[in-house]
């Protein structure tokens, strides 16, 4: 080997670098301590024996590059089983006997080379993420241009060209108004930062786009503002759904706010959250005053919120969870009594627990009052029935009476002739002469009272009276499953009668309308002028009347039906007299099992003019 200092051996030893020479047949004439360090002691050994423990040249070896063309190489180089990454040169070293060696310098860069393909790494998964995310990404200059975006955001904004997109101005081409640009500006200069800054920018096609921004401020090395990089959110498709469900919202809010019934909600422990104007007229209270400051049993008693609650949860009064027309009685807060029909119903989230409880209130108080008018009305009608019928029986008693008694009358009369006043028998006679008259006298009261004086007739039109019974036949209709058709004339012309007697007319055939249908069925009424006349026509779709008796039903006393308060037997006799002592007339029809027709006509009023 040839002679070095012992200085520069040392020098070379401090070296943090591998430094070995090599002769031309590559056995090693020198290590430093470094690399005696890494690989060993190997003086007197073939090089790559000593680096790669193999009986050939390493494949990284420049042996003919150093040693025959001498020259310098540099290679960096992967020894695997040191699961390490080395910095080699190799130059040729001229000996002062003339002979050559090659000197290698091995020089440890796994570190960097580890931070290298981290830093690869991140770059390739930054341009995968950069390329491939949902939202928009940007890079743009202070100046108002777009120095890069990635793919998602030209999808958001409707350009498929880069270029183009690159060449857009932001202030003029993608913000709505220029001035958003500007307080986009002020607010991110000032903060360093945005985050989920709402603006409008403006798609390709011109549409309207709700976006939020995310982004911060880039500077270079003297800390000037470069522009700035960020991300970009659409939410076009999430502001339409909100203001969908805002618009849903508000108009549910409507129809709760204008319901003329009571609607409230309660949560689990009777607080009431909910509580619109209905409420507010039908209770008396103030929503102000109730929500979540008042609980529902301090609106009812405690026993009957807690029996209402056990009926809502009991499946016999409407199913689980639902309570359903349930008569209720109540004070306002000013003491006035309201008779209403309440109903409820139990909320549940997704797991079917109990979240809430929803409750409407109806005043029937107008309602009931008709309905017990209604009721007196049939009552009154009924009693009718019984006195008119009476009144007939009566008539027809007393002027079979008449002729007898006037005959007996006159057979005394005689014989108060033939005997003397001072016979006693003269006064026995008298007597029974005085009697008879007497008779004679209550049939005479009798005949009156079976005749009373018409009721006092008036104008009328027709239209207004059914429109009337409409109204106060609306829920038993609808409660024995009746459908009503009505089909009345525009201008039926009027008629001279007695409200009170043509409404007991409507309300009787109403009635027996009901009772042929009792699983339901179509009642249909129509009004015409015919000529001088005012047809009415009331059918329905029930039983029918059977033939044999189609010519009875007028008749006193006549009547199919079982019940003993309706078998009366007088209603349509009644009716029939109403409509006659009016100069009209009833026709009736039927098909027995399927309908029954009557046709009422009455005169109607001349018209001035005419």
């Amino acid at each position: 080997m040839t002679d070095y200092s012992d200085k520069i051996l040392d020098a070379l030893d401090a070296f943090q670098e591998g430094i070995y020479i090599v002769n031309d047949d590559f056995t090693v004439e020198y290590m430093n301590h470094y690399m005696k360090e890494l690989f060993g002691q190997g003086t007197g050994e073939k090089c790559h024996e000593v680096l790669i423990r193999s009986d050939t040249p390493c494949e990284w070896c420049r042996y003919d590059e150093v040693f025959n063309k001498d020259e310098t190489h540099h290679s960096e180089i992967y020894i695997q089983s040191m699961d390490k990454h080395f910095s080699v040169t190799e130059l040729p070293v001229h000996n002062q006997d003339g002979t050559r060696s090659k000197l290698s310098i091995y020089r440890d860069i796994t570190r960097r080379k580890e931070q290298e393909a981290r830093f690869i790494s991140s770059r390739e998964s930054y341009q995968r993420l950069f390329n491939h995310v949902g939202c928009g990404v940007f890079i743009s200059s202070r100046k108002g241009r777009f120095l890069d975006v990635n793919p998602a955001l030209l999808k958001i904004l409707g350009y498929q060209n880069k270029d183009e997109f690159l060449s857009l101005d932001l202030a003029t081409d993608v913000y709505l108004k220029p001035s958003d640009r500007k307080t986009y500006m002020e607010i991110i200069e000032d903060k360093g930062q945005v985050i989920d800054y709402e603006v409008r920018w403006r798609h390709r096609d011109g549409r309207i786009l709700h976006i939020l921004l995310t982004s911060n401020v880039r500077y270079d090395t003297h800390g000037d503002i470069l522009g700035y990089e960020g991300i970009v959110v659409d939410q076009t498709r999430r502001k339409e759904h909100a203001n969908m469900i805002k618009e849903a919202h508000d108009f549910l809010d409507r129809i709760i706010s204008s319901s003329p019934n009571a609607i409230m909600t309660m949560d689990m422990n009777g607080i009431i959250k909910l509580w619109n104007q209905g409420a507010e007229e039908i209770f008396g209270y103030t929503a102000e005053q109730v929500m979540d400051k008042m609980g529902i049993h301090e609106i009812f008693s405690k026993e009957l919120s807690k029996t209402l609650m056990n009926m809502v949860r009991d499946e016999k009064f409407g199913g689980r969870g639902r309570l359903k027309s349930y008569p209720l009685n109540f004070k306002r807060q000013d003491g006035d009594l309201v008779e209403g029909s309440l109903s409820a119903g139990l909320i549940y989230d997704d797991e079917g627990r109990e979240l809430a409880t929803v409750a409407t209130v109806v005043d029937l108080k107008e309602r009931l009052e008709m309905e017990r008018e209604l009721s007196e009305a049939r009552q009154h009608l009924l009693q009718s029935e019984k006195l008119a019928a009476m009144g007939r029986l009566t008539s027809q008693i007393a002027h079979e009476l008449n002729n007898p008694l006037f005959g007996i009358m006159n057979t005394l009369e005689l014989m108060k002739t033939e005997i003397s006043p001072q016979n006693k028998r003269r006064k026995l006679l008298d007597m029974s002469l005085s009697e008879t008259m007497r008779l004679a006298d209550m049939l005479k009261k009798m005949l009156s009272f079976s005749k009373p004086d018409e009721e006092k007739r008036s104008e009328i039109d027709i239209n207004v009276i059914l429109d009337e019974l409409m109204l106060l036949y609306e829920k038993r209709f609808r409660e024995n499953s009746v459908k009503v058709s009505l089909d009345l004339d525009k201008n039926p012309g009027t008629i001279m009668a007695s409200r009170d007697q043509l409404r007991q007319v409507f309300i009787n055939m109403f009635s027996n309308a009901m009772y042929a249908m009792p699983e339901g069925g179509n009642l249909e009424i129509s009004t015409r002028g015919n000529g001088s006349m005012l047809h009415i026509v009331v059918k329905d779709t029930g039983t029918g009347i059977a033939p044999e008796n189609i010519e009875k039903v007028f008749d006193s006393f006549f009547t199919t039906k079982k019940e003993s308060v309706q078998g009366v037997g007088l209603g349509l006799s009644v009716c029939y007299g109403f409509i006659k002592d009016h100069g009209g007339d009833i026709q009736v029809e039927s098909r027995e099992g399927e309908w029954t027709r009557f046709t009422i006509k009455l005169p109607l009023m001349e018209k001035s003019g005419e």
